[in-house]
C-alpha cells in the first residue's frame, strides 16, 4: 500500500488543530463589538493591526509563547570569576514577544503619548484593552510587566514630581527596544499579603535622600527598571495612613546599581515565561511620589489599573479557550456525528460561552468608562470604583473553570504540554491571586457600596442604558427585576455585618445582572450600526438569567431550544425572536 496514500486516508482520525488562525478574523463577534465601543474614523485606522496582531497570535506567538513557558528565566548573581553581578537571563522566544507588545505594538505607550500606529492622538482605553485581549491569548505571563509598565507610567504622571516625570516618562513610553524602562510596583511582603497596613519595609531620609529597608516577598517583573514600592518613613503612624509610595529605579542615575537584590525567583504554577522574585532592599536609593501621607491611596490607583487588566487578560483566556473548543466541537468526528451536535457537549460549549461573553463584556464596557473617568466624569469615576473589583473578582474565578473545561473538550492532548491547555489552565489560576484573593476584592466591593455609593450610580446607569435600548418589554422587565435584585442583595450584605459570609454571593449575584444589563445594550448597539446583524447578544444576556441568576429545581429536566443554542455555537444569525426563546418564561 502507498505510504502517501494510507496517511491522507487517515488524516481525519488526527486531533484537529488549530494553529495559524487569525485570532481577529475568527472571532467576528469582537468586531461588531469594537464597532459600537470605537469611532468609526478610529476603528478603520486601528483594524488593520487588530489584524496583525491576531494573525501573530494564532501562529508565531502561540509557538513563542510554549517555548517561552518551557524555558523560564534564570537568575545569575555572578559572573564565572566570581564578580558580583547580578541579571536575569529571559529566553529569546520571550524577548522576541517583548519586542512585538512593548515596540511592534506599543501597547505600554498608546495610553500615554501619541504617534503609536502613526496616529496624532493618545489611544483610548478599549484599543490597548481590545489588542491586549487579542496577545492574551497567546501569551499570558508578559502581560504582566506590560500592564505594570503601563499602570507606572499613570501612576508616575498623576502624583510624581515633573522631575521625576521628565527623567522617566520618555524611555517608560519609547517603542525602540533598546532604550525601553520596564515597570512593576513591589508591595507583597511576608506578613503583609492582603493586608498591606502591616507593611514593614521602612524608609530612612538620611542626607536628603530616602533610603529604603526591608524585604518584599512576591515582586514580578522582579528585574524591571522602575518599580512603585511602598514602604513606612520611621516615625510614620501604624496602617495604611503611615504608608508612602517611592520610586525604585534598578539603576541609578550615575550608572551605578541599586542597593537592592534578588535573593531567588519564585518556582510558579504558572507565567513561567516571566521573572518573580524575592528581593533585600538594603538602603536602595528612593524618590518620594507625591505626599507622604498619600503613599496607600496613590498605590491603589496602580493597583486598580492592574486590576482591571487582571480582568482583561482573563477575559481574553476564556475566549481563547472558547475558540479551541468551538474549533475542537466542529471539526472532530465521535459516534458518527461532529462533536458540536452531541447534546452534552452542546451544554458544555453553551456554558463556557456565556462566561467568556460575560467577561468580554464586562471588560471592553469598563474600558469605555475609564476613558470618561480619566475625563474627571464623576459618574464614571464612581462606576469604576464597583466595576473594577466586580471583574477582578468574577472575570479572574471564572476563568479557571472555562480553561478547565476547554482542557476537557480537547481530551487527553489538553493534558499534554505540547499544546497550550494546560499552560492556558494554570494562568488562569492567577487573576484570582494578584491583586487581592477574591475574598478580598469581594469586600472591596463592599466597600464601594458602603461607603461612596457607587451601587446607586451603577444602577441609575444601567437601568438608563436598558431604557435607551428599545428592548422587547419582556426582556426589559426581566433584565430590570433581575438589577434591581441583585443590587438590594448586594445592599444588604455591604451594610449589614451579619450577611459578611454572603458578600461573594451578592458580588456574584451584581456582576450577573451587570454583564446581562450591558449585553442587552449591546445588542441594540449593534443594530444602530448594523440593521441586518444578529441578535446574538441578546439571547446570551437571557442565558446569563437562565443559567445564573434565576431559580432552578436541580430534580426537573432542562427545557432546552436546540436551534438556538445551535445557531450560537455556529455563529450564525438568531432573529430576535429566536433571541426571545432563551428568556424563561
Amino acid at each position: 500500500m502507498n505510504i502517501l496514500t494510507n496517511s491522507q486516508n487517515n488524516a481525519h482520525r488526527n486531533i484537529p488543530d488549530n494553529y495559524g488562525h487569525n485570532a481577529y478574523l475568527t472571532d467576528q463577534e469582537f468586531t461588531h463589538l469594537l464597532r459600537i465601543y470605537t469611532p468609526e474614523s478610529l476603528f478603520a485606522q486601528v483594524e488593520p493591526h487588530f489584524k496583525r496582531l491576531g494573525e501573530l497570535a494564532g501562529g508565531v506567538l502561540e509557538t513563542l509563547a510554549l517555548s517561552a513557558d518551557k524555558n523560564p528565566p534564570t537568575l545569575h548573581q555572578r559572573t564565572r570569576n566570581g564578580a558580583d553581578a547580578e541579571r536575569i537571563e529571559k529566553h529569546p522566544s520571550y524577548v522576541v514577544m517583548e519586542q512585538c507588545a512593548f515596540s511592534e505594538f506599543g501597547l505600554a505607550a498608546m495610553s500615554h503619548r501619541e504617534g503609536v500606529f502613526d496616529i496624532d492622538h493618545v489611544l483610548p482605553p478599549i484599543i490597548k484593552y481590545g489588542l491586549t485581549f487579542l496577545f492574551v491569548q497567546a501569551e499570558f505571563g508578559l502581560c504582566c510587566p506590560l500592564s505594570m509598565t503601563d499602570a507606572l507610567t499613570r501612576t508616575l504622571v498623576k502624583f510624581g514630581s515633573q522631575e521625576l516625570i521628565d527623567r522617566y516618562f520618555p524611555n517608560l513610553t519609547t517603542q525602540t527596544f533598546s532604550q525601553l524602562t520596564q515597570g512593576a510596583m513591589f508591595i507583597t511582603e511576608q506578613d503583609a499579603g492582603s493586608d498591606i497596613g502591616a507593611i514593614t519595609t521602612e524608609a530612612h531620609l538620611e542626607n536628603g535622600e530616602w533610603r529604603l529597608y526591608g524585604d518584599k516577598w512576591f515582586c514580578s517583573n522582579v528585574d524591571a527598571d522602575l518599580s512603585m514600592v511602598l514602604a513606612r518613613p520611621v516615625g510614620a503612624p501604624s496602617g495604611t495612613a503611615g504608608l508612602s509610595l517611592f520610586l525604585l529605579p534598578r539603576i541609578l542615575p550615575d550608572g551605578t546599581r541599586n542597593a537592592y537584590r534578588v535573593i531567588r525567583l519564585k518556582d510558579k504554577l504558572g507565567t513561567r515565561s516571566m521573572a518573580s522574585g524575592e528581593i533585600l532592599l538594603d538602603g536602595a536609593t528612593a524618590y518620594l511620589v507625591g505626599k507622604p501621607e498619600d503613599g496607600f491611596r496613590q498605590m491603589t490607583d496602580m493597583i486598580n489599573m492592574s486590576r482591571l487588566s487582571n480582568g482583561v487578560r482573563s477575559a481574553g483566556l476564556m475566549r481563547r479557550a472558547v475558540n479551541e473548543s468551538l474549533f475542537l466541537a466542529h471539526n472532530r468526528i465521535a459516534f458518527g456525528k461532529q462533536l458540536v451536535e452531541l447534546p452534552l457537549m452542546q451544554r458544555q460549549l453553551i456554558k463556557m460561552l456565556v462566561t467568556a461573553e460575560q467577561g468580554r463584556t464586562m471588560v471592553l464596557h469598563t474600558a469605555c468608562i475609564l476613558e470618561r473617568a480619566d475625563a474627571n466624569d464623576a459618574q464614571a469615576q464612581k462606576l469604576m470604583r464597583i466595576l473594577t473589583p466586580l471583574i477582578k473578582f468574577r472575570t479572574c474565578r471564572d476563568a479557571r473553570k472555562v480553561a478547565g473545561d476547554a482542557m476537557e473538550v480537547r481530551g487527553g492532548c489538553g493534558y499534554i504540554e505540547e499544546w497550550s491547555d494546560a499552560r492556558v489552565l494554570r494562568d488562569a489560576h492567577l487573576g484570582s491571586i494578584w491583586e487581592g484573593t477574591s475574598n478580598i476584592v469581594a469586600l472591596d466591593v463592599a466597600r464601594a457600596c458602603r461607603r461612596e455609593g457607587a451601587l446607586e450610580i451603577l444602577v441609575q446607569y444601567l437601568t438608563r442604558l436598558l431604557n435607551e435600548s428599545t428592548l422587547p418589554a419582556r426582556s426589559h422587565t426581566a433584565l430590570s427585576s433581575i438589577l434591581l435584585r441583585a443590587a438590594d442583595m448586594m445592599k444588604t450584605a455591604a451594610t449589614e455585618r451579619t450577611h459578611d459570609a454572603d458578600i461573594r454571593r451578592a458580588a456574584s449575584a451584581l456582576y450577573h445582572a451587570t454583564s446581562a444589563a450591558l449585553m442587552a445594550w449591546e445588542a441594540g448597539r449593534i443594530h444602530i450600526t448594523d440593521p441586518d446583524a444578529n441578535w446574538n447578544r441578546l439571547a446570551l444576556a437571557h442565558l446569563v438569567l437562565q443559567h445564573k441568576l434565576l431559580p432552578a429545581d436541580p430534580l426537573t429536566f432542562c427545557e432546552t431550544d436546540t436551534a438556538m443554542q445551535t445557531s450560537l455555537l455556529n455563529g450564525t444569525k438568531l432573529s430576535l425572536g429566536q433571541a426571545m426563546t432563551s428568556l424563561p418564561a
